[in-house]
């Protein structure tokens, strides 16, 4: 029973998670690299977790979307 549990629990993390592949399909058209977004926006630890798929603040998204003149909907889904 535990394990079923368990297993609900991760498919409803997998399906809940926000994933940031847009904002990596973007910077690498443009051609800048992941720690080319932590010098242009400020962030240090943050370029890992959106690597992994986890949550950031709405003011680490707002910022990346006014430095890159994008929406929310371009780099995140």
């Amino acid at each position: 029973l535990t394990l079923i549990a368990d297993t609900l629990c991760e498919e409803e993390e997998s399906m809940s998670s926000i994933r940031y592949y847009k904002l990596f399909d973007m910077l690498a058209r443009r051609g800048y690299k992941k720690t080319d977004l932590k010098l242009e926006v400020g962030f240090h630890g943050t370029i890992a977790k959106l690597s992994k798929g986890e949550s950031v603040t709405t003011d680490t998204i707002l910022r990346i979307c006014e430095r890159f003149d994008v929406q929310p909907g371009d780099i995140m889904e």
